[in-house]
């Protein structure tokens, strides 16, 4: 999932979303990684 997720402050959300083990933490690590891999694929670094 990192290489979708380029920016520094996306990237340490990912790792702090990822430890959540819950239904509701897993529900909103997927969300931003689709929000976060949308936005960061305009960016284009």
């Amino acid at each position: 999932m990192q290489r979708y997720i380029k920016t520094k402050c996306g990237l340490e959300k990912l790792d702090r979303l990822k430890t959540s083990h819950t239904l509701i933490g897993k529900i909103r690590l997927w969300w931003f990684v689709i929000i976060a891999s949308i936005r960061d694929t305009i960016i284009k670094n």
